[in-house]
């Protein structure tokens, strides 16, 4: 009785781990899916009296009217009226209304059909004022391309590779340029200056603010990455510290092995017309794989450091970890260098500890199935 007994309940043991790996499993997969989704849209945000949307494009619909919009997502469209300013970090932004403070964008693209009543800066791969489009002050823009067929009450300052004035532009002040300015200039009513200290970005104090608030961005999604792994898998977590800290480099060159041949098979299986759809998925799936791996380099490290002045703490090493990381993403070269090391330290980790647990579990399900023979 009691072999039978003991039997059949290391599998019920076994289904039950199973079960709850694939939960947590579950989980966490939910919470990239969310992080990943929400995208640019997570922390966009208006003023009270805007509009309350927070997902992938902003929109003040025609006809409405707020105070102001401050927003990070994936496109801006003003098609009402902003009795404010319009400051955006997006991909796309496009005033069709009217804005009647400033307009302060950092954006893939910017088109204004509508009227600005006060400034506008911008930093933007391309810029359009459409011939409907006016500018009541200054206009400040620097980026691949800026077109101008609008109208610009005050002065303009443009740093672009190509800087085109239409026939219908109106530029009542002056135009200090830095690139390959075409066109008609004698739509400018001041004087026209090339000012190569302006250079092909714009000099709005825009583009610091940019890489910190991408910074933040990014910092606060590792963040969250890492807690949900802390959290589902604390052992398998302290299972990738320990091996980064104690078979560094093996931890590395396995981390280069995988670097290198995941890609690789990824692409010989893309050759074959079956195996495109599973190459894409293959694709996402190894993109995943290589952030966990920063986040958990980051930690590792972060953890062993630690260790060595008698400090303990998973928390406390995610923070300084990814803190650290992005801090070091700031030195030139360097910083680089040492990140992308991390990197291969946790991405080797990963998956040592992923084949080590399989390895476990395949031995475990062995010793249980000879068990079972032996007692029936």
């Amino acid at each position: 009785m009691s072999p039978d007994t003991t039997a059949a309940s290391k599998p019920n043991a076994s289904n039950r781990s199973s079960a709850g790996q694939l939960a947590r499993v579950a989980v966490l997969v939910a919470v990239l899916v969310l992080v990943v989704g929400s995208g640019p849209g997570l922390v966009a945000a208006q003023s009270v009296d805007g509009p309350d949307g927070f997902d992938g494009t902003v929109t003040v619909e025609e006809g409405e009217t707020v105070d102001s919009v401050e927003a990070f997502a994936g496109n801006v469209i003003v098609d009402g009226t902003v009795t404010g300013d319009v400051s955006a970090l997006a991909g796309n932004v496009y005033v069709n209304g009217e804005v009647e403070g400033d307009v302060s964008v950092a954006s893939g693209n910017l088109e204004i059909n509508g009227t600005v009543g006060d400034d506008v800066s911008a930093a933007a791969g391309n810029v359009r004022l459409a011939e409907n489009g006016s500018v009541g002050g200054d206009f400040q823009a620097g980026g691949g391309t800026v077109v101008i067929d609008g109208a610009i009450d005050g002065d303009a300052r443009i740093g672009a590779d190509t800087i085109e004035l239409g026939e219908t532009a109106s530029i009542s002040g002056d135009l200090e340029y830095s690139g390959d300015l075409q066109g008609e200039t004698g739509v400018v009513e001041g004087e026209v200056t090339e000012d190569s200290s302006i250079g092909v970005g714009p000099d709005t104090g825009l583009e610091p603010i940019v890489t910190w608030v991408f910074a933040l961005y990014t910092l606060a999604l590792n963040l969250l990455l890492g807690v949900a792994l802390l959290l589902l898998f604390p052992r398998f977590s302290s299972g990738v510290a320990d091996r980064v800290a104690n078979a560094p480099v093996r931890a590395g060159l396995v981390g280069l092995a995988v670097l290198i041949v995941v890609p690789i098979a990824l692409i010989a299986l893309a050759i074959t017309v079956v195996g495109i759809p599973l190459s894409i998925i293959g694709g996402f799936v190894f993109a995943l794989f290589v952030w966990i791996g920063i986040v958990y380099g980051r930690f590792a490290v972060a953890a062993w450091l630690l260790s060595l002045v008698g400090l303990d703490n998973r928390w406390l090493a995610l923070v300084v970890g990814l803190v650290g990381g992005a801090l070091l993403a700031r030195v030139p070269i360097v910083g680089g260098i040492v990140n992308f090391l991390i990197f291969l330290l946790g991405l080797g980790a990963l998956a040592m500890t992923l084949y080590g647990g399989r390895r476990r579990s395949r031995e475990s399900r062995a010793r249980t199935g000879t068990g079972e023979s032996t007692a029936d």
